[in-house]
């Protein structure tokens, strides 16, 4: 007998349409105001940072693409127990990042890169962790480019530095951070 299921062909077309789909526009109509502000300002971190627009786009857009896919497999109820408990502490994990991350840009002399990697290599194992079985090994080097990029201890350095050029944009990250915070969306 053959194995056939509209759901899983429908849930497929929806991650293949909406991943072609991830743009920073497009991403406005899917996502709030602040998320979509918070995406604004890392894509402006990146593109100062590396100089490059390209990089800077393809980094945001694997990002929107990720969060999309695992947004549907969620969706679609396709994650075990134990790959829901995974999701969990991601969450909590990406919460401890936020709010790590904020302290950092608020009191003064705070900021360890290494402990800022740590975070970020952390959350991208819990996040691979729990779409290793559901998405392709292409989707999987997305998720090791995004965190990969915003681990760079070079543009961690950058970032964080008072009288560097990308101060006022971490000042902007940290706020819309803390709003989602507050709203309980991270």
């Amino acid at each position: 007998m053959e194995a056939f299921s509209s759901k899983d062909m429908a849930m497929k077309a929806q991650k293949k349409i909406l991943s072609h789909m991830a743009s920073k526009s497009v991403a406005h109509m899917f996502i709030d105001d602040n998320s979509s502000e918070v995406l604004d300002e890392l894509y402006r971190v990146s593109k100062e940072h590396t100089g490059n627009r390209n990089e800077a786009q393809k980094v945001v857009k694997n990002m929107i693409k990720i969060a999309v896919k695992v947004g549907v497999l969620f969706r679609h109820g396709k994650f075990s127990a134990d790959e829901l408990s995974v999701a969990q502490d991601f969450r909590k994990k990406l919460h401890h990042g936020a709010m790590t991350a904020i302290s950092f840009q608020e009191v003064e002399f705070t900021f360890d890169k290494s402990v800022m990697m740590e975070l970020l290599a952390e959350c991208r194992d819990l996040r691979l962790k729990l779409v290793e079985k559901h998405l392709t090994p292409k989707s999987l080097d997305r998720i090791r480019h995004v965190f990969n990029h915003y681990s760079d201890p070079e543009l961690l350095t950058h970032l964080y530095d008072p009288q560097g050029t990308l101060w006022p944009k971490l000042g902007k990250i940290c706020s819309g951070l803390n709003r989602m915070i507050e709203e309980g969306k991270l």
